[in-house]
Order: structure tokens, then sequence, then C-alpha cells
């Protein structure tokens, strides 16, 4: 089978060697769209098992259960009564284990046995591969392929959305799985979640967006970004009933306050590209931005001017000493902070 680097090992490529039983020996599955990651891992188990063996040819190893002898032990089996076996192994940082393990996974990852596939896979643990180790790297590497599971864009999730929504008997327009999109920060992980939640709740054929408010929680960037657009339209009132929102939902101050931060800054960065006439493009290649929230960015950017992005950063650094100094209430300092910036938003 056709070895597949870190560099040219992509979603594409595994789904392409799942559909045509090609799968490689050793995977590395890691990214932020858990719910795609664990999706294919069943896939590869669906390939590979069968559910009347599953059970003799199926190894899990976790950080309770891992250790080198019974990784070896686990790949080097021979499939019962099937033609496979697969193991997988859950939140273990290769790149931490002492220098002897290390050198025996070396040897292991070179001589995976045909009729075994091994997947290693990291949601809680972070994959940073620590090419330093110039051998176990070498050996990932040459033998393995690693797959990151991204967020998807919402070109990809729009459709999935409405199927998801079709499944459940029900019909929701393209606007609208946007804007669940934009308030459930995006992942499938969450949006499975809201979508079977949305269903229950509607006694209509067609999804409207009040259905979805009336049970989605949003998560703390939407909120964040849907007061910011409020401000930039001078709009208070509305704009402080977003920040109650946040304090309902139990929200901490300070981590409202280094939301409303790090949305300025990637605005801040945005109005800079503008004036320099680049776009979306370079505001990703900065921010690391996908491509949908970077062009939304860009475009809220050219409601502000620079003069007011360099004024929100010096309320909201102010806020910040006030409320790690001061004895004022935080949610006090919060809508004051709020007043201030739509002010200075008003006067351009």
């Amino acid at each position: 089978m056709a070895k597949q680097t870190e560099k040219n090992s992509t979603f594409q490529d595994l789904k392409a060697a799942i559909r045509n039983k090609q799968v490689d020996r050793l995977y590395f599955f890691h990214g932020e769209e858990t719910f795609l990651l664990h999706y294919y891992l069943e896939q590869l188990r669906k390939l590979l098992l069968d559910e009347l063996t599953e059970s003799f040819n199926f190894h899990k190893l976790t950080s309770e259960t891992f250790d080198l002898q019974a990784f070896a032990d686990s790949v080097e089996n021979l499939p019962m009564m099937a033609e496979n076996t697969l193991v997988w192994v859950d939140e273990i940082d290769i790149f931490k284990l002492p220098e002897g393990d290390r050198e025996k996974l070396t040897e292991l990852f070179s001589d995976i046995p045909d009729y075994c596939t091994v997947v290693f896979t990291y949601i809680t643990t972070p994959w940073k591969p620590d090419k330093r180790l110039k051998k176990l790297w070498d050996a990932v590497d040459k033998n393995g392929s690693v797959v990151e599971f991204a967020k998807q864009e919402p070109r990809d999730l729009i459709p999935w959305i409405t199927r998801h929504f079709a499944a459940h008997k029900k019909r929701i327009a393209p606007d609208l799985c946007a804007y669940l999109i934009e308030i459930t920060g995006g992942t499938m992980t969450a949006l499975s979640g809201e979508i079977s939640k949305i269903a229950a709740y509607s006694g209509a054929e067609n999804i409207t967006r009040s259905d979805i408010d009336a049970v989605t929680e949003p998560v703390l960037d939407a909120v964040v970004f849907q007061m910011t657009d409020l401000m930039g339209q001078g709009e208070y009132g509305p704009a402080l009933l977003k920040l109650k929102t946040l304090l309902k939902m139990q929200q901490e101050p300070i981590a409202i306050l280094g939301a409303i931060g790090g949305h300025f800054r990637r605005m801040s960065t945005a109005r800079m590209l503008i004036d320099n006439g680049k776009g979306p493009a370079e505001l990703m290649s900065l921010t690391g931005l996908k491509d949908y929230p970077a062009r939304k960015t860009m475009s809220a950017a050219g409601r502000f001017s620079s003069r007011f992005c360099a004024r929100a950063a010096e309320l909201i650094l102010e806020t910040d000493y006030q409320m790690k100094t001061s004895f004022d209430e935080p949610d006090r300092l919060l809508e004051l902070l709020v007043l201030q910036l739509s002010q200075e938003a008003r006067n351009g």
C-alpha cells in the first residue's frame, strides 16, 4: 500500500482509502472536528472487522492500559477467524514516552503485519510530534499517515446540516444553516446535538430562526461577534442585552473580556489589511481564521475606523486592569465598556 506522509496525507486520502478498501497499516488521527474523527474510526472498524469475530480482533489501549508489551502483543496477535485486526491507541503521546519505549515503537512501526491496522487518536492530548527525536519521527513519517480532522467550512456544513434535518423530516433554509453554524461554533459535534434538539422542539416542517433561538445556547465568540456588530451600529441597548445573555449563561466576566479583546485584535488586524488593500486570505494567514470567519471579520472591520480600533484596544486594556485591581463589580465594568465602545463607534 502506498505510504502517506504527514505532508500529503489528508482527510480526502483517508476517504479514498476506505472507499477503495486499501487502508494503510498505521494512522495518527487528530484535529478539532472530533465528530469526523470518530466517524472515520468507525468506518475503519466496519471495513476491517465483522461482528462475529470483532471481540477477538479489536484491541483498544488507553492511558490506563497502554504499555509497550501490551501494544506489541496487540499488533502481533494473529486474526482469529478473520483477515484483519484493528488496534486503537487513544491519547498516548508517543514522543513523551521513555527512550527505551520510543526505540521499541520505532521498531514496531517499521514492521506492522499486513493483517493489522493501528490507529493512534488525539483529542484531549495534542498531536505535537517532536521531530528532534529523529528515529521515532522518521518511523512515523515513513510508515504512518497523519490525518487532521479540521473544522469544516460552511459550504461543506450547510448540505450536511440540511441532510440531518431531512432525516428528522424537517426542512431548513441555507441562511438558517449559516446562522446555526455561527452561533454553535461550527463543529459537527456541537451541530449534531443541536439539530436533534431543534427538530424535536419544532412543531412545523420548516425550521425557523425562533426554533433555533429557543433551544440553542450560543457559544461565547458568537455572542461577542453579534455584540460587536451592534456596537459598530451605535446600538448600545441591544449590545448590552447580548452582554446580559452571556452573563446569564454564567460566563465568567474575565472570559467575556478576553473574548472581546481577542475579537477586537482580529478586527484591528483586518482594518489594517483593508487600509493596505489586502483581503481575507492575508487575514487567514495572520490569524489562523478559516475562510468564512475571515471574510465575515473583514466585512465587519469595514464598518470601523483605524482610530476606533486603537481606542477599543485602550478601553479593553483599561477594563482588564480595573477588573484585576479594583473593587468594582466586573459585570458593571463590562457594561461600562460596552457603553464606551458604542459611543466611540458613533464618533467614528
